[in-house]
């Protein structure tokens, strides 16, 4: 897989961005500092994934909370995003998505990868125990009654989780250099998580989270390997993809 880090702002960009900030790489070693200074307790690691055959998936440490994908913006996946939006349909069976499910509107440019991370670790923190006192406690009890867009508001108005994210994106651990906020770059991060037995892709440009069909704790990791192939697929000649893997920080990292 090619050399791949950082999220995009080009060719979309946030519906009403009034800010930009660096990207994140999409680095385990800096996505796990980042969620751990939030408060992720540190018994949870980012582990890179090799591929989704199951020999390569059994490398990966479980069970696996979510997955964060970085993938190109091109003209087919901006084209598969907008036909999504024309054809959803709330009332189908399939489609409905779980009221436990945490959704956020991205309205900052170059955060999905923050986004991202708060995706991953809202929908999946019942699964381990946050500090009461840490960033992460505050703002998702603050926005639990919120809507996707009220909380797209208050995480530009959180200068604490601005200046992490830009202690994040200049890291020490990064391994690439890291572009300015007004570069072009069209690469993009997205969530998937299991919530009630639903495979959810996160994704804070659309306006609802996109439901995958079932899953369950053990066949997440395997399943969501299948949305993963559509996302390649439409990213047709690409080869600028990245998964990173949420899970228990022991075992051995793996690249995708």
């Amino acid at each position: 897989l090619a050399d791949v880090t950082f999220c995009a702002h080009a060719p979309w960009r946030p519906p009403t961005m009034g800010k930009k900030w660096l990207p994140l790489e999409s680095n385990p070693e800096v996505m796990a500092d980042f969620a751990h200074a939030l408060g992720l307790p540190t018994e949870i690691g980012f582990h890179d994934i090799f591929g989704f055959e199951p020999d390569l998936l059994a490398m990966v440490p479980q069970p696996t909370h979510a997955i964060l994908l970085l993938f190109p913006i091109t003209e087919a996946s901006e084209k598969a995003r907008l036909e999504h939006a024309s054809t959803r349909n709330d009332d189908d069976a399939a489609s409905v998505v779980s009221p436990s499910v945490w959704f956020t509107r991205q309205t900052i440019g170059n955060a999905c990868g923050t986004i991202g991370v708060l995706h991953a670790v809202a929908n999946t923190q019942h699964e381990y125990s946050i500090a009461d006192d840490s960033w992460f406690a505050r703002f998702f009890a603050a926005t639990r009654t919120m809507t996707p867009a009220e909380r797209a508001a208050h995480l530009e108005a959180d200068d604490s989780l601005e200046a992490a994210h830009a202690g994040a994106a200049s890291s020490v651990a990064s391994s690439t250099a890291v572009p300015t906020p007004d570069e072009e770059v069209d690469l993009h991060f997205v969530a998937l998580v299991h919530v009630d037995g639903g495979l959810y892709e996160l994704d804070g440009r659309k306006e609802a989270p996109v439901r995958h069909g079932d899953t369950s704790a053990e066949s997440f990791l395997l399943d969501a390997g299948a949305v993963v192939k559509k996302f390649v697929q439409a990213g047709g000649d690409s080869l600028s993809f990245n998964a990173i893997a949420m899970g228990p920080s022991a075992g051995g990292d793996a690249m995708f």
